[in-house]
């Protein structure tokens, strides 16, 4: 499928609460569209359907090794069984006006979270920022993925270091082909379509 945006300017920043251990890594990056297309894509249910692609995204990287699974009350990313549950999420939050469109997965547990990251305290979200229109009409987004206040279960077993080489690198690497792949305005469809047909923020 051929881009029908350009995506640049890709940032990582990746921080560490050294109190508490929790650490923080946003990976961001700006893209230039048409002005038309922006207008068509900015509704509660392309902002639905981004949250989908990201997912889709992780599974078409990893050759289908992990996947999300769905439930009313949860969403659980596993390695190849059910059980195995890498990462559970509670169901999304959704917030969107004329400037901003935010989906926030909160982290509940899993095998990837130590114990003091359970309960919701951290989260994974996306969130998609108009910018000024440039000079020759074409409209402008900045896109981030953040994972806030998330404990890594590596990081307690077998320490930072392992973790920053490991996990944390595979993230940003991922995180980065993903904000990329958006150039091409594929969104995929949404699995519960809470939104769908809805078209103003």
């Amino acid at each position: 499928m051929p881009k029908l945006a350009q995506v640049s300017e890709l940032l990582d920043h990746t921080t560490e609460d050294r109190a508490s251990g929790a650490m923080r890594s946003v990976q961001s990056a700006d893209m230039t569209l048409a002005q038309a297309e922006l207008q068509k894509l900015w509704t509660p249910g392309d902002l639905e359907r981004l949250a989908r692609t990201y997912w889709r995204f992780i599974t078409h990287v990893t050759l289908g090794l992990i996947r999300v699974i769905y439930s009313e009350s949860e969403r659980s990313v596993v390695l190849l069984e059910r059980h195995l549950k890498l990462l559970t999420f509670e169901a999304p939050e959704y917030e969107m006006d004329a400037e901003r469109g935010v989906v926030r997965w909160r982290i509940k547990r899993g095998l990837l979270v130590a114990r003091s990251g359970h309960g919701g305290l951290g989260h994974l979200q996306i969130d998609v920022r108009r910018l000024p229109m440039q000079a020759d009409g074409w409209a402008r987004l900045r896109i981030e993925v953040e994972v806030a206040n998330f404990h890594p279960a590596i990081a307690t077993r077998l320490g930072k270091r392992i973790y920053n080489a490991t996990q944390s690198k595979i993230h940003v690497f991922v995180t980065n082909g993903f904000l990329r792949s958006l150039a091409r305005l594929d969104l995929a469809e949404s699995r519960v379509g809470q939104f769908a047909g809805a078209d103003e923020p």
